[in-house]
């Protein structure tokens, strides 16, 4: 695993003041690893606390020491049964907020849902629907790491720090890939651009864009939302009623918009999860004569035969950081590699409960990072 060295945020770690209390609620022990990584950087114990499945499938949390007057901060990881994970954390809030407790603060590194956060014709927006939920629980704070959409932090009613991992990538580019003077960053799709745009100004590199992929399940063609269904007739709805019709996108041959011959690809996104469309851009960059493909994603989900899919295709490395566990995954494929943002988080905790200012966290970032 990669791991940031302690330079200027380690510097400024001190031992935090008295009243606060570090909870992991996951019942999956794979999930815990982040949670004493960030113990352990803040000086702290893990609290005690019991977060396990009754026969029935319910779940069962059982705080073991007095939170009253306190800042509690609980730790949630997602595991692949993400709806088991959501009840842990609204559980152990809620019991939080009923023992008292002064404050309790959410870390999410991977905020799930948060693809669901736009209307799909009769569907809903079910991120809206957790951030509710997280509220009326008993969270008074979020802290949480490369949102899907920036939005999505306004479906709270209470701060949301969203924080960045775009640094521990950008460092672990410059350390670990010797020639990336001679790469290029890559956006899989249009929509991917302004990511692919921040790494490579920071990086003082190209940028490539391809276009004209299988169309991605959040453009807005699935936005239709026909209510009322459409009329054959116009002239049903309202005889002088006449509605202009939307002409149909038609999606163009896949092309590369600027130069990859002889290059380092660096494909970068926030999420990784049916890696399909990362496979069909690594086989068009190839074609087009990029020799060393690099994918790199806050978020390794890397659900199903992603694994697989990895290590037989024309992808060198996968890199992706430790919001969400994925040691199994490593085991399976191993070009798969690991960035530690461990230090950021317990950063961000550290500041919020000695009430210091975050801003530290967030230099340097833009509207579009």
């Amino acid at each position: 695993m990669f791991c940031m060295p302690s330079t200027e945020i380690g510097a400024i770690m001190n031992i935090t003041k008295g009243g606060l209390v570090l909870f992991s609620a996951n019942s999956n022990s794979s999930c815990m690893e982040l949670s004493k990584r960030i113990a352990e950087r803040l000086g702290v114990e893990m609290g005690k606390v019991q977060v396990y499945q009754e026969p029935n499938r319910e779940t069962r949390v059982q705080i073991q020491e007095s939170v009253r007057g306190k800042d509690v901060f609980i730790i949630q990881t997602v595991s692949k049964d993400v709806n088991t994970t959501i009840m842990e954390l609204l559980i152990m809030v809620y019991a939080c907020k009923t023992s008292c407790a002064k404050s309790i603060i959410g870390v999410i590194p991977y905020f799930p849902y948060s693809k669901q956060c736009k209307m799909r014709k009769r569907g809903s927006i079910v991120s809206k629907l957790l951030a509710s939920m997280m509220c009326k629980a008993g969270l008074t704070h979020l802290i949480t790491m490369d949102l899907h959409q920036k939005e999505i932090q306004g479906f709270f009613n209470i701060p949301v720090d969203n924080l960045r991992a775009s640094p521990f990538l950008l460092q672990y580019i410059q350390e670990e890939i010797p020639d990336y003077r001679n790469a290029v960053i890559v956006a899989k799709s249009p929509a991917s651009a302004k990511r692919a745009q921040s790494f490579a100004e920071r990086l003082r590199l190209g940028i490539a864009v391809i276009h004209g992929e299988a169309q991605d399940a959040e453009s807005d063609m699935v936005d239709g939302r026909h209510s009322p269904p459409t009329a054959k007739n116009v002239a049903a709805i309202h005889p002088s009623l006449e509605i202009p019709m939307l002409i149909p996108k038609e999606k163009p041959p896949i092309t590369v918009v600027g130069d990859v011959g002889g290059r380092i690809a660096i494909i970068v996104d926030d999420i990784i999860d049916d890696v399909d469309s990362f496979l069909a851009a690594a086989e068009t960059l190839k074609e087009r004569g990029a020799y060393k493909i690099f994918v790199m994603a806050t978020h390794g989900l890397l659900s199903s035969d992603a694994p697989r899919l990895i290590e037989e295709s024309a992808i060198d490395e996968v890199v992706v950081t430790n919001t969400i566990p994925h040691e199994i995954q490593k085991l399976q494929c191993p070009k798969i590699k690991t960035v530690d943002i461990s230090m950021i988080l317990s950063e961000a905790i550290r500041r919020i409960h000695n009430g210091e200012s975050m801003s530290y966290l967030f230099r340097n970032i833009g509207l579009d990072d």
